[in-house]
């Protein structure tokens, strides 16, 4: 052969294939790898991004614009950083191109858009997060590699416990001193051989009150509830069989373990602005049989169809989940962790035609109720978002996946302050939360959600060790998403600017390693808290405290018949909150201020012992409540209407109101009945005691 053929051959494959060398390689493409990247530079290290993605951001760029931010007090360094740069590009005149600044700042549906004296914006288009994190990478000069995919079975080199280097498919290899695993998947992690988990844990797992299969906890309204809908294609034959999205299985006992995961979604950027609209077309493969069950939904009376359009800058919104059958594609994600890219785009094409399929649905079939069709046909795609996907977010919501089994794990109990957390190196506050993981059939023969639940806390540290693989496992691996947690305190930690924020731990962790010749299990904590505390990380809580633990004041400590807000049945916008203390059980009700006389949550009762009684009800009182609530009582005979004024102090324990006494006879079925009719203010609903009363009425 030439030997300039030879030399032309050998030069191209070393350029292809060999790669600088970093002390720290960073996998992953999401918020946290830009993070964890651009503190490796103002520690003064050399660092690489190799990111399976070609977009940077994750859903933080892929959507996800209205932040779960939980309370903002505790988001410090890289995270607030970031969000201070957002506020920024929000200055420049030219960023509100379909809308003014002034008209966003005014309508900002009770979260406050901007925060102009610490000069942060939590609320942004996905293009505007995306072009700070690009912003950041041209900034800091990292040197990025896109669409580059780890090689899962063969990439990852393992010599004493340590990573020497990782190859991607296309053949580069990519060689450094400290590794971090910033994927949602945690391909990394599970290539390096460290533990990690799927599925939910027992309660008795860790000692937990919330994890496992929830059967019987319909916390959100993101359940079928008592609408006693027909599972099966002919409604109750069962011989007809299921409809699409409803399972065969037993959905589990409650309480124990399976390996099922969350629902995922696409956080959709939509507008009903005409000169930036693309009408929702119909996807491919569009069959409206695979809707038949949202059809069921609206033909109860339900319709919150847009109740979780949260506004973000320039008329669009950040569009989420919301309802029994909504966004959310339940129970089809299952194998998504552990499958093969292959498998995983098949997964995400799926999720993609179901969402497109149910927006057409909504705007177009006629059993949907025509002024909600209408008024789908007004929005459509936000033709300036995703241009290089047809509009269409580039990332689809991974709200779990491989979970870390570390060097310390992290538990509601941590997050609840049951327990300390030892090393704190950032700290979480959004509520716990996890979607519905499985859509079954009840042995009543109706479908049903199950694994929708959220639970309210305050502040909370996140350890060291969550982030770290167990001592002997890996020695140079940091892991700052798919976190050491159990499901249900995966449920908070998962949120984007926590991932910001251990991003940025893990750099730290990782360089000061490297600069002592140290594993990353070896580095003394007080030297990385001194260099997070120096660099602006938020490691306590100092601010007050959330009044009282709603689960202290159980249904079951008060006296009487009582009855909590999940045990009502509503129709209307009702929405589950815990903002407010204190108040019965999880949470509370409210119906978002709608003034609309459509709201109406209805308890019944059933009468033991004809007597007098109190009929009370609790409520966590404010300024913006309705000073008229109308309560209705009805019992045979019996039709008495009542006014509450929910801004002032209940005056028995500061929890309940008395609004009647009547007196009720045994075997007698009592309603109590709460309406936003006529309201001039949030309606809150709670919980309802029937008590002996020592006063004496006639019915």
């Amino acid at each position: 052969m030439n030997p300039m053929l030879i030399a032309l051959l050998l030069s191209f494959n070393l350029s292809h294939q060999v790669q600088p060398q970093a002390e720290v390689v960073i996998y992953g493409g999401t918020a946290a790898a830009v993070t964890c990247a651009v503190q490796v530079k103002k520690m003064g290290g050399t660092v690489v991004v190799v990111s399976p993605d070609k977009h940077l951001g994750g859903l933080t760029s892929g959507g996800l614009g209205y932040t779960d931010t939980g309370n903002k007090a505790v988001i410090g360094g890289l995270a607030r950083d970031f969000y201070h740069r957002i506020w920024k590009e929000y200055q420049k005149p030219d960023t509100w191109k379909w809308q003014k600044m002034e008209s966003y700042g005014n309508k900002g549906q009770g979260t406050p858009a901007m925060d102009g004296s610490q000069k942060t914006m939590w609320i942004f288009e996905p293009h505007v997060a995306e072009k700070v994190f690009e912003d950041l990478v041209r900034e800091y000069e990292i040197p990025l590699f896109r669409e580059e995919f780890l090689d899962r079975a063969r990439g990852v080199v393992l010599e004493n416990g340590r990573i020497v280097s990782i190859r991607t498919l296309s053949g580069k290899t990519f060689q450094g001193k400290t590794f971090v695993d910033a994927t949602y998947e945690g391909d990394l992690m599970a290539a390096a051989r460290v533990d990690y988990h799927v599925g939910r844990e027992s309660l008795a797992k860790y000692g937990e009150a919330w994890n496992g299969v929830q059967t019987g906890v319909l916390h959100h309204r993101h359940h079928f509830g008592k609408m006693n809908i027909s599972p099966y294609k002919i409604e109750g034959d069962p011989k007809s069989g299921l409809l699409p999205k409803i399972s065969h299985d037993h959905p589990g006992k409650y309480g124990e373990e399976d390996k099922k995961i969350q629902a995922y979604c696409f956080r959709m950027c939509l507008t009903r602005h005409d000169p930036n609209r693309v009408p929702f077309q119909k996807p491919e493969n569009y069959n409206p049989g695979d809707y038949e069950l949202l059809a069921r939904v609206y033909a109860r009376g339900w319709n919150e169809t847009f109740d979780k359009y949260d506004p973000v800058p320039n008329l669009k919104t950040d569009t989420n989940n919301h309802g029994p059958f909504s966004t959310d594609n339940i129970g089809m994600n299952y194998d998504y962790p552990e499958a093969s890219y292959e498998r995983r785009r098949e997964i995400i094409r799926e999720h993609e035609n179901y969402q497109k399929g149910w927006l057409y649905f909504v705007a177009n079939d006629s059993r949907i109720p025509e002024k909600t069709r209408s008024e789908m046909q007004k929005w459509g795609l936000a033709k300036d978002e995703f241009k290089d996907n047809n509009h269409w977010p580039h990332q689809l919501y991974i709200r779990e996946a491989r979970r870390m089994i570390g060097d310390f794990v992290m538990t509601e109990n941590e997050l609840l302050a049951k327990k300390t957390t030892p090393a704190p190196i950032g700290m979480g506050s959004y509520t716990m939360d996890s979607h519905n993981v499985q859509r079954y059939v009840t042995p009543e023969g109706f479908v049903q959600n199950e694994g929708d639940i959220g639970v309210g806390l305050n502040p909370y540290q996140i350890s060291l060790g969550a982030i770290l693989p167990k001592k002997g496992q890996c020695g140079n691996l940091v892991v700052p998403v798919c976190v050491s947690s159990s499901h249900i305190a995966y449920g908070s930690i998962r949120m984007e600017p926590v991932f910001m924020i251990l991003g940025q731990s893990a750099a730290t962790v990782a360089m000061l390693a490297i600069r002592d010749s140290k594993m990353v299990q070896e580095v003394g904590y007080e030297k990385i808290r001194s260099k997070l505390l120096q660099d602006g990380q938020v490691l306590e809580f100092s601010g007050p405290p959330r009044k009282t633990n709603a689960s202290e004041i159980k249904p079951s400590s008060i006296a009487g018949l009582v009855m909590d807000n999940d045990q009502a049945e509503c129709t209307g916008a009702w929405k589950n909150s815990s903002v407010n203390q204190p108040f019965v059980g999880k949470d509370y009700l409210h119906e978002g201020n709608a003034r609309d006389g459509k709201s109406v949550a209805t308890f019944l009762f059933k009468i033991k012992k004809t007597a007098t009684y109190d009929v009370r009800v609790s409520y966590p009182h404010n300024d913006n409540r309705s000073t008229k609530v109308a309560i209705k009582i009805l019992a045979p005979g019996l039709e008495k209407s009542c006014s509450l004024n929910q801004r002032l102090k209940p005056p028995i324990d500061n929890l309940l109101a008395k609004i009647a006494t009547v007196t009720l006879r045994e075997g007698e079925e009592v309603q109590v009945q709460i309406s936003n009719l006529g309201s001039d203010g949030y309606v809150v609903v709670d919980a309802v005691q029937i008590l002996e009363s020592k006063e004496k009425t006639v019915k």
